[in-house]
């Protein structure tokens, strides 16, 4: 799989996964539980993640990083327009 962004949205128990290949076509659109993240980003390439900053965020992007991945958040203001 080509991904080059992916958007997550963080939530409570379930978080959505939403990613984009180098041309911005959409090639994931899932939800993972809180426990299957890492894993899950552990199986891909390093890429761009972008999501809210919140107080949770700093966790995961932290290890997110720790995987290799580029991680960005978006002010909350931000989050949603289009």
């Amino acid at each position: 799989m080509n991904i080059a962004k992916v958007g997550l949205d963080l939530a409570k128990n379930v978080l959505q996964v939403h990613a984009v290949d180098s041309q911005g076509h959409i090639v994931v659109r899932k939800q993972l539980r809180r426990t299957d993240v890492l894993q899950y980003f552990a199986t891909l390439e390093p890429c761009v993640i972008g999501m809210e900053a919140c107080g949770s965020s700093h966790y995961w992007g932290h290890e997110l990083a720790k995987l290799g991945h580029t991680v960005r958040l978006v002010a909350p203001q931000f989050v949603g327009l289009t």
